[in-house]
């Protein structure tokens, strides 16, 4: 059986990015250690929740191919699970996100058994449906708060050590998750199963000619990148204190699409670059309301049509190599 090759062994590597990407990685890692002292702490918070959750989506978009309108329901879920377990359960914090990861993770399991079997347009209307399904049990149930959602989710500490109620230290607790999580994101995507999900992306009739089995490599990253969404939701939940029903929306599951796209979709910084890009548009742009629908529909359609492959997309496509 012929194995799915491997990136070229003979380019230098640090913590497994190839050069390139290294300076890519040095910029990002600049931009938090001084972005406190710059930019609001909580704002950058959000957006390192969202660079995580991009990156969920990216995994199962950018390098299996299968494109989900449905990620709101594991965000929705990991959200509303940690301040569920967190105000209820009395459970520590790093347990209450470790839950909702572990829920979205099996509901992605669940709902990745009944969608895997369809591709394209199909795939994607099945996850819409099955997601929307969640939004209303979310907007009923209990244990959810209904439109008023679950307030007041205490920060509470780290392994009884790091105290988050202090605004700093969860900053820097959040930063070296988010600086963590790209290093593994990387590792994870240049894999062996990273290079099999990109043979099933390219080609799935020749990868499971190759002897693959491709429905369980889907489901595996579809369930994948459904758990890594809820512990990102976890994370902004544990920030913001609350979950809402906008954790559970369409919105949020075409604000990941459009993060994606304009970052440029399969490639390991486009989804830290879009998540910077729209949600700055987002703050910044919000005293002027409805507007902001405005912008991010010209952005759309302006990357669709000028910057295909999204920003890192163009830088690849002019340094000439894979970043």
């Amino acid at each position: 059986m012929t194995m799915v090759s491997h990136a070229s062994p003979h380019r230098p590597q640090i913590l497994g990015f190839s050069p390139q990407r290294l300076m890519l990685f040095a910029v990002f890692v600049a931009v938090v250690l001084v972005g406190p002292f710059v930019l609001y702490p909580i704002f950058l918070m959000k957006i390192y929740a969202f660079i995580i959750f991009a990156c969920a989506y990216n995994l199962l978009l950018g390098y299996t191919g299968l494109m989900s309108f449905g990620h709101a329901a594991f965000f929705g879920m990991g959200a509303y699970i940690t301040g569920w377990t967190s105000t209820s359960l009395g459970l520590p914090t790093e347990l209450a996100v470790l839950s909702g990861a572990l829920f979205s993770a099996a509901l992605g399991a669940l709902f990745g058994w009944v969608a895997i079997r369809r591709s394209g347009l199909y795939f994607a209307m099945i996850t819409l449906a099955l997601a929307q399904m969640v939004y209303f049990i979310c907007l009923q149930a209990p244990f959810t708060g209904g439109e008023d959602g679950i307030q007041s989710i205490p920060r509470g500490t780290i392994l009884g050590i790091l105290d988050l109620r202090d605004m700093m230290t969860l900053y820097w607790v959040v930063a070296f998750i988010v600086v963590a999580f790209v290093v593994l994101f990387n590792r994870l995507v240049h894999s062996p199963f990273g290079q099999v999900l990109r043979a099933i992306r390219n080609n799935p009739e020749r990868t499971q000619s190759l002897g693959y089995n491709v429905d369980r490599y889907k489901l595996i990253a579809f369930t994948l990148s459904a758990g890594i969404t809820g512990f990102a939701a976890g994370i902004k939940t544990i920030v913001f204190g609350i979950a809402t029903l906008t954790d559970v929306s369409l919105l949020i599951s075409t604000e990941v699409v459009l993060i994606n796209l304009v970052g440029g979709i399969g490639t390991i910084f486009g989804p830290v670059v879009g998540a910077f890009v729209i949600l700055s548009l987002e703050h910044f742009l919000a005293p002027f309301g409805p507007w902001v629908l405005l912008v991010q529909g010209v952005v759309f359609v302006g990357f669709v049509l000028v910057f295909r492959q999204g920003l890192i997309g163009a830088l690849q496509r002019i340094m000439k190599t894979s970043l």
